[in-house]
C-alpha cells in the first residue's frame, strides 16, 4: 500500500501494537530534547530510577527558558542540569546558546529520526522529515532508560499546499490560516502532514515555523517530507551527509484532507488571548501598539530577523514603542552581524536581547498594562507575558515590522504606498555560521560515573505519591470551562519558574490564575479533591509541574469533557485519574464545592466501561481512554511507583 511520510516514520519505529487510529502503540525513540523549565524534573526522575547512562542515540539538555539571574535559583539549576548531563551522558547546551528547537535542528536534526522532547514545540523538528513529538518529562526519562514511547495512534491529516505566497505574506500566515479554520483543538488526535507543489517555495526554516505551531492546533506532530529543501538546509549547516529522502508514495491516502491555496492568503494575526483567535490584519488595522517582540521558537530563522531589518533599514521605530529582538541562537546572531542586519536593527532603535525564549515564556519583556504587544511567538494565553491583564497579538515578522514602523497594527501591504517600501526578500548565505563552543559533548562513561549531582538549596526531591483507593469521596474545588491551558494551571514567568525544582514551593501557584484561593482550599480539603473542566483541558505547554504540583496538594482526579494529549498523559503518569463526562451536560449542572463520590474505581478502570458516580448528589456516567498499561500506572500512584514495584 502507498504510504504517507508519517506512516513510514511510524512503521520504521514501531515496536509494539498495531498502527490503527486510536490504538496504543510503542515507538522506538532515537533522540530526546529537554529544556531547563522541564529538564530539572527529568533529571530528578533519572536519579530516582537509578539510571546509570542514557540508552538513546543522543539526548540533549538545553538551557533556554530560565535565563534571568535575579538571584541564585536559576544559576543553581543550570549547574544541576550541567552535572546531570555529565552524569547521565547527555549533550549540554549552555545558557545563551539559543532556543532548543532551532539549535537542535541545526546540530542534531536527522531526517527519518524519532525525536521526543519535554517541550510541546518539539514538533518543530518535523520540518526536516522527522517524527517529532512533545511529551511530558517522565516519558523522556523512560525513553532515556531505553523504554518505548507509548502514544495513541493518530490519524494522518494531509494538507495540500498549492500556489505561491504573495508579497508580504510568509510561513507564519500559513499556520495562522490553519488556526483560523480549526482553532486550538482542530488537530487533536492527528499528525498534520503537508504536501503538494506549494512546498517548493518553503525553506526548511519556513517549515519549522509551520511545524512549531502545530502544537497550538493540538496535533500530535507535524510532518514535512525530507526533500530538496531539507537537503539544502543540512548542506548550509555543514551536515549534508546526514540527508535521507523521506517522501510520500504516489497514491498515498490520508485519513483527512485539507487544501490551502497559498496565493489566496493575506496577512493574519491572532488576537488576545488565544492562538486560535485569528483574523486578517486589515480588519484590525489602526489599533495602537506599544511593544513589538521578534524572536522565539515560532519564527527562529535568520530570514525572520533579516526581513524586519530590511523593512526598518534607514528608518526609526515609532515614538514611544519598544522593539525587542531575541536572536534565537548564537549562530543567528553571528549571521545578523555578518550580514549587516543587526546594524540596521540597532540603528532603527531596537533593543537586542540574549538568545533564548525570553518573553515567550514570560521571562522578561512584559508589556505595559493596557497596551497592545505584537509578537512573532506561538502563544498568547492570558497573563503568559508576565503582565496579568495583557493584550498580546501573534503575527508574522512582516506584520510585526510594520507595526514597529507605524506604532499601530498595520497591514504590511500598505507600506508600499505609505512608506515607498517594496516587499523585501533577504538573500540568505550559502552557509550559516557555526558556533560549537556552547555545546558540551557527553563525557566518556568512566568519567561520567564519577560525577556528583550539584544540588542547590532550591532543588528538592520528587514527592512520593500513594496508590489510588478503590472508593473516593472528595470535594470539587474548581469547575472550569473549555480550553483551560497549562499556563492557567501552573503559570510560567519569572516569578514562578525559578521554583521549578521545588515542588512544595511551586505548588503554591497552582491554578492561581483561575482562583487565588485554590492552594489554601486544597490543603484544607486534606485527603484529596477533584477539579472539573470542559473541552481540551490542559492545552499548551508540556510542563509536568501542571500535574505534579496540584497532585502534591491532593488532586486525585480530573473530570473533563475532553483532554489535550500531553496533559492527559502527564496526569496518568503521576497517578491522577483522567475521566471524561459521558454527557457534557453533567458539567453544566456542577458547582464548585459539590461532593464527588467515585466507587469501585479499580474494577471500572480495568474493565474499560463507564464509571458511575455522583457529583453533588446527581448521578453521572464517566468514561476513560486509558490503556491497560496506563490503568496499572494510575492505580499504582504513577509510573515511577509502578516501576519500583517491578524492581
Amino acid at each position: 500500500m502507498p504510504s504517507t511520510v508519517a506512516q513510514k516514520l511510524i512503521t520504521a519505529h514501531l515496536v509494539e501494537g498495531t498502527p490503527e487510529p486510536g490504538a496504543e502503540i510503542g515507538l522506538r525513540v532515537d533522540q530526546t530534547l529537554t529544556q531547563d523549565a522541564t529538564g530539572t524534573m527529568v533529571m530528578l526522575e533519572l536519579e530516582a530510577m537509578g539510571l546509570d547512562r542514557i540508552r538513546t542515540e543522543l539526548s540533549v539538555q538545553y538551557v533556554d527558558h530560565n535565563l534571568l539571574q535575579t538571584d541564585e535559583k536559576n544559576p543553581d539549576d543550570h549547574l544541576f542540569l550541567q552535572s546531570a548531563a555529565e552524569r547521565f551522558g547527555l549533550w549540554f547546551s549552555k545558557a545563551g546558546n539559543g532556543v532548543s528547537h532551532p539549535v537542535h535542528q541545526a546540530h542534531f536534526g536527522r531526517p527519518g529520526a524519532l525525536l521526543i522532547g519535554s517541550d510541546s514545540h518539539t514538533c518543530a523538528a518535523g520540518a526536516l522529515g522527522m517524527l517529532a513529538i512533545g511529551v511530558g518529562g517522565l516519558e523522556i526519562a523512560m525513553a532515556m532508560a531505553g523504554q518505548p514511547l507509548y502514544v495513541s495512534m493518530p490519524e494522518v491529516w494531509g494538507v495540500e499546499l498549492t500556489g505561491t505566497l504573495p508579497d508580504w505574506v510568509s510561513a507564519k500566515d500559513v499556520v495562522l490560516e490553519m488556526l483560523r479554520r480549526h482553532g486550538v483543538s482542530g488537530g487533536v488526535g492527528r499528525i498534520i502532514e503537508y504536501h503538494g507543489e506549494g512546498l517548493a517555495q518553503l525553506t526548511a526554516m519556513d517549515r519549522h515555523v509551520i511545524a512549531n505551531m502545530g502544537a497550538e492546533l493540538g496535533a500530535t506532530a507535524t510532518v514535512f517530507p525530507a526533500d530538496d529543501a531539507a537537503r539544502s538546509y543540512l548542506e548550509a549547516v555543514g551536515r549534508g551527509d546526514q540527508f535521507e529522502r523521506w517522501e510520500a508514495d504516489e497514491g498515498a491516502e490520508y485519513d483527512h484532507t485539507e487544501h490551502i491555496d497559498l496565493s489566496g492568503l493575506e496577512p493574519l494575526i491572532a488576537m488576545p488571548s488565544s492562538p486560535g483567535n485569528v483574523v486578517t490584519v486589515a480588519s484590525v488595522a489602526g489599533e495602537d501598539v506599544s511593544q513589538v517582540v521578534v524572536g522565539s521558537s515560532a519564527n527562529p530563522g535568520l530570514r525572520d530577523f533579516a526581513v524586519v531589518a530590511e523593512i526598518l533599514g534607514g528608518r526609526q521605530i515609532a515614538h514611544g514603542l519598544s522593539l525587542d529582538i531575541n536572536p534565537t541562537t548564537r549562530e543567528v546572531l553571528a549571521d545578523l552581524i555578518s550580514g549587516g542586519w543587526l546594524g540596521s536593527l540597532v540603528g532603527a532603535g531596537a533593543r537586542i536581547h540574549q538568545s533564548g525564549c525570553m518573553g515567550c515564556i514570560g521571562m522578561g519583556q512584559a508589556p505595559a498594562s493596557g497596551r497592545n504587544s505584537l509578537r512573532t511567538m506561538p502563544r498568547n494565553f492570558p497573563g503568559r507575558s508576565g503582565t496579568e491583564e495583557d493584550a498580546v497579538w501573534l503575527c508574522s515578522p512582516e506584520t510585526a515590522a510594520a507595526a514597529a514602523l507605524t506604532g499601530k497594527i498595520t497591514d504590511p501591504r500598505t507600506l508600499e504606498d505609505s512608506h515607498d517600501l517594496a516587499c523585501p526578500r533577504p538573500a540568505m548565505p550559502a552557509s550559516y555560521s557555526t558556533v560549537d563552543g556552547m555545546l558540551m559533548a557527553p563525557l566518556p562513561p568512566e568519567e561520567a560515573a564519577e560525577v556528583e549531582l550539584v544540588k542547590g538549596p532550591n532543588i528538592s526531591t520528587l514527592p512520593d505519591f500513594s496508590p489510588v483507593e478503590d472508593d473516593l469521596r472528595m470535594p470539587a474545588l474548581l469547575v472550569m470551562g473549555d480550553d483551560v491551558s497549562t499556563d492557567e494551571i501552573m503559570p510560567a514567568g519569572s516569578r514562578v519558574l525559578p521554583f521549578r525544582s521545588n515542588i512544595p514551593k511551586i505548588a503554591e501557584f497552582s491554578f492561581t490564575r483561575i482562583d487565588e484561593t485554590y492552594p489554601e482550599r486544597a490543603r484544607e480539603a486534606g485527603t484529596g479533591h477533584v477539579v472539573l473542566a470542559g473541552k481540551n483541558y490542559g492545552q499548551g505547554s508540556s510542563r509536568e509541574h501542571a500535574v505534579i504540583a496540584p497532585r502534591y496538594l491532593g488532586l486525585r482526579a480530573v473530570i473533563a469533557v475532553s483532554f489535550a494529549r500531553i496533559h492527559w498523559q502527564n496526569l496518568a503518569n503521576f497517578g491522577i485519574i483522567p475521566l471524561e463526562f459521558e454527557d457534557p451536560a453533567d458539567l453544566e449542572a456542577a458547582s464548585a464545592g459539590d461532593e464527588v463520590v467515585l466507587e469501585g474505581i479499580h474494577e471500572a478502570l480495568r474493565e474499560g466501561g463507564a464509571l458511575h458516580g455522583t457529583i453533588g448528589g446527581r448521578e453521572v456516567a464517566l468514561t476513560h481512554r486509558l490503556s491497560p498499561r496506563q490503568v496499572d500506572m494510575v492505580l499504582a500512584g504513577g509510573r515511577i511507583p509502578l516501576a519500583a514495584q517491578a524492581m
